[in-house]
């Protein structure tokens, strides 16, 4: 479980809060979907969660641990992070990209080759075909794939993902929308997925955390929170999609 208490976040000595007073706790094996419009505290809590930045106020838990008390690479190791700009090193191969963490755990070089072929197959990219080309020779969308398996390569406990779709074209996007649902049934991580699109959130979280202007606007099942919205935002929000959610019946 990862567990967000009383948390801030601001970059300009407290006159605005990127995150604040945010509170709410993320179940074992869930994927949580983090929605919101550019700016509104996403990224920024999904970077306090692995502590590429701290917190102002509040206490996250995993585990029920406070992660201010535990060592930053450790706490990186346990947590897969797959970035918003994929975030490929460009000189090197698709295989060293993947097996980057197994090498710095000091993984034998035929385990990490293993792991590595292993991961790969399960994004639907052949090592044959892939593990020896460079970033610059993929697709976005076979990027973003690599990206998937370089953030599993450790069999991290937690995964969290920054909008990994939202560069993609609209078809690629579905596709990979439809592989990331059959990955996670197979994997049953505890995920944190952050989207801007709201027809992303509700085909592919458990539940939906709205965040607006750094504040937590509800937590809660689609159901929950289109057919119950507990403030005008979260209404106003779903209420301007109103037609296209009634096509996307099968959603809720």
């Amino acid at each position: 479980m990862i567990a967000y208490k009383g948390v801030c976040k601001s970059f300009d000595g407290g006159r605005y809060h990127a995150v604040n007073n945010v509170s709410f706790a993320v179940q074992a094996g869930e994927t949580l979907v983090l929605l919101g419009s550019s700016g509104c505290g996403k990224t920024t809590l999904l970077k306090l969660t692995n502590r590429l930045l701290e917190p102002d106020e509040g206490i996250i838990e995993v585990d029920g641990q406070d992660i201010s008390h535990q060592d930053p690479i450790s706490l990186r190791r346990r947590i897969g992070y797959v970035f918003q700009g994929i975030g490929l090193f460009p000189h090197m191969t698709i295989e060293a990209n993947v097996a980057m963490v197994p090498r710095l755990l000091g993984w034998s070089r035929s385990t990490q080759r293993e792991k590595t072929n292993q991961l790969l197959h399960m994004v639907g990219l052949s090592p044959d075909s892939y593990a020896r080309r460079y970033p610059e020779e993929l697709s976005g969308g076979q990027q973003q794939r690599v990206g998937v398996a370089r953030a599993l390569a450790a069999d991290p406990e937690y995964l969290l993902m920054d909008e990994p779709f939202g560069a993609l074209d609209a078809l690629t996007r579905d596709m990979l929308q439809q592989e990331f649902l059959s990955l996670k049934k197979r994997l049953k991580k505890t995920i944190v997925f952050v989207t801007h699109d709201i027809f992303e959130a509700l085909a592919l979280g458990d539940r939906i955390a709205i965040l607006h202007a750094g504040r937590l606007e509800q937590v809660g099942t689609k159901q929950e929170v289109v057919g119950n919205p507990a403030t005008d935002f979260v209404r106003d929000l779903f209420g301007k999609a109103a037609q296209q959610l009634a096509a996307y019946g099968g959603m809720l």
